[in-house]
């Protein structure tokens, strides 16, 4: 089949055969953040490294490929308030045939809680956690550029005393133009239900479409990388009503959302200097976080991260800064360790 065809069946099947939704929508949503120093200094959510990195294929499937042999990552995550998370993840090389096996977990843990009943008395504390499991596979297309994977993640979430368990699958497809060093990929996520609801509904999973594309420069030891998250709706931009323009009379005039707002809000930029060293630094800028987080009249640096990789023998450590608001920043921490 012709490549551009193959890509645009599977592209046309990702958007017709799935709904939208977005944050606070759905539940399970620590599907989506993000699960390694890597990709969060490059703005979160980068699905184009094909490269020796586990982790990414717990984004993108499609990335699974023999330079992940017997690469095992280990990620956490020191987030907002009492809020912690992490991963691992692990590839094997069964043979070439089979290609490669990948394997993973994410957990997050929200911390402890103070109780209250109905009339505001103290209770005993609770807490809550989550944690998904997922095992994937990617092949090459016979005869195409064409790589596509898939991961099969189950699910389960301890709410206080509530309890849910659910099924997921994240399906890929990448394009590699080698000549060019380049990478374009699409990924819909967590396509799947709740088998077990929290009470007596079902809610919906927090679906995404993520489209990407990277490359390295040609004698210039830089790649880009250049991220369209939240396709699978368009309109994500808000009004935020903190922007109301008050004029003399009194009348508030809200803020105008165009369709050059909800554009940038998608896009996430980021580069790698010295990717393929063994010193490696990370920069990327979020474009919806850093206006949805912006504080007028003040310079924030909201959506702005940063980071680096350092690489000692069989191992690689990994550390990035994420810039939320001028009031929350993360610290993510990682390391990579070669078992051969």
């Amino acid at each position: 089949m012709n490549q551009k065809v193959l890509f645009l069946l599977t592209s046309l099947l990702f958007v017709t055969v799935l709904t939208a939704q977005i944050g606070g929508r759905s539940t399970y949503q620590f599907l989506n953040l993000v699960n390694s120093p890597r990709q969060a200094a490059l703005g979160g959510k980068v699905v184009t490294n094909y490269d020796y990195d586990p982790t990414q294929a717990l984004f993108n499937p499609a990335t699974i490929n023999a330079k992940m042999d017997n690469q095992l990552s280990l990620n956490y995550v020191n987030y907002i308030g009492d809020v912690n998370y992490g991963s691992a993840s692990y590839a094997y090389l069964w043979d070439r045939r089979t290609q490669v096996l990948h394997t993973g977990i994410t957990y997050v843990n929200y911390g402890q809680f103070a109780g209250y009943d109905e009339m505001g008395d103290p209770t005993d504390s609770f807490s809550g956690s989550e944690v998904a499991l997922s095992f994937g596979h990617a092949r090459n297309v016979a005869f195409t550029n064409f790589h596509i994977g898939g991961n099969l993640k189950f699910i389960s979430s301890t709410l206080e005393s509530y309890a849910s368990f659910g099924v997921a699958l994240d399906l890929g497809v990448m394009y590699l133009y080698e000549d060019w060093d380049l990478h374009v990929t699409g990924v819909a996520r967590n396509i799947g239900t709740q088998l077990t609801p929290y009470d007596t509904v079902l809610e919906k999973l927090p679906f995404e479409l993520i489209f990407g594309i990277s490359q390295t420069l040609e004698n210039v030891p830089i790649r880009w990388h250049f991220t369209l998250e939240n396709m699978q709706q368009w309109n994500i931009a808000f009004a935020n009503p903190n922007r109301d323009e008050i004029d003399l009379e009194g009348n508030a005039t809200s803020e105008k959302i165009n369709f050059i707002d909800n554009a940038f809000r998608h896009m996430i930029i980021g580069i790698e200097i010295f990717p393929e060293s063994g010193f490696n630094l990370r920069l990327g800028y979020n474009l919806r976080r850093a206006e949805e987080l912006r504080i007028i009249e003040k310079r924030a640096f909201a959506g702005l991260s940063a980071g680096f990789s350092v690489k000692f023998n069989y191992l690689r450590l990994s550390y990035s800064y994420s810039k939320f608001s001028s009031a929350a920043t993360s610290s993510f921490f990682g390391i990579n360790i070669d078992l051969q």
